[in-house]
This record gives C-alpha cells, structure tokens and sequence, in this order.
C-alpha cells in the first residue's frame, strides 16, 4: 500500500509538491537530472494526477515526451478517471496530443476518453481520424 501524504515526512510532502510545480511550470532541467537520479516517472499527487497529467494539461510537449522516455504511462487515470491525452485534448495542445499518441496513449480510454473528449469539444475534424489510426487505441482498456 503507498503511503498517504500525511504518513510521510514534512520534506518529502515539500519536494513532491515542488515536483507537481515544476511538472505544471515544464522545468525540464529539473526533470533531466531527477529521473536519472530515480524520481519516479508516475508519481501522482493527492488528486491522482501524475507528473505526465500535469505536464500534459499545460502543454509542456517536450517534459511530456522526457517522461514517456522515462517509463511515464501515457495512459495513466487521475481519481476521476481522465487520462493525460483527454486533458491535452480539453486543453486544445496538439503538439502534446501528437506526443502522447506517440508515447502509446490510448484515445478511448478515460472517462471521458480522449476520443469523446474531441466530440464534446468539437475537434472531430483535427483529431478523430488520427484517433482511430493511433498505435495504442484499444491497448489501455483491459489495464
């Protein structure tokens, strides 16, 4: 069982959070020299949001790419179930969006998946077709 956020020491709590932020904020010089250093790829915060997630939501493509590179799960839910390629979606970030397909993210995966996410918000003609062409559909749904 993972530790909860208040099992762990108060300097743990500050550096993850400094983590999130520099996820949020795209600090690759950050990353560069913590993956290698063993930062986990997948660490998520409290709301089940990974490093992946947060990069991809503020549209950080190249740290989005560094962390598939470093064993991030493109296809990894936060606690309401959204994946990071939905997020980059509902966020209109392409360049992320083309990452994550080529990082094996999965557009039907997620609630909403990435795939209803582009109908919902009405980029059907940007996205679908290359949705449905994507190397990881269908691969995340029996996680």
């Amino acid at each position: 069982m993972d530790p909860k956020p208040s099992d762990l020491p108060p300097e743990a709590v500050a550096f993850a959070s400094k983590m999130y932020d520099a996820a949020r904020a795209g600090q690759m010089d950050i990353f560069q020299q913590a993956l290698p250093a063993g930062l986990p790829a997948n660490m998520t915060n409290e709301k089940g949001d990974s490093l992946l997630m947060l990069a991809a939501y503020h549209g950080h493509a190249a740290l989005v790419k560094l962390l598939l590179s470093h064993g991030a799960d493109a296809n990894s839910l936060n606690d309401r179930g959204q994946s990071p390629l939905a997020g980059a979606v509902f966020k209109m970030e392409s360049e992320v969006v083309e990452t994550l397909l080529e990082g094996g993210a999965d557009p039907d995966y997620g609630t909403p998946s990435a795939m209803e996410a582009v109908k919902l918000f009405k980029q059907e003609a940007k996205w679908k077709g290359r949705f449905e062409e994507a190397k990881g559909r269908g691969k995340a749904s029996g996680k």
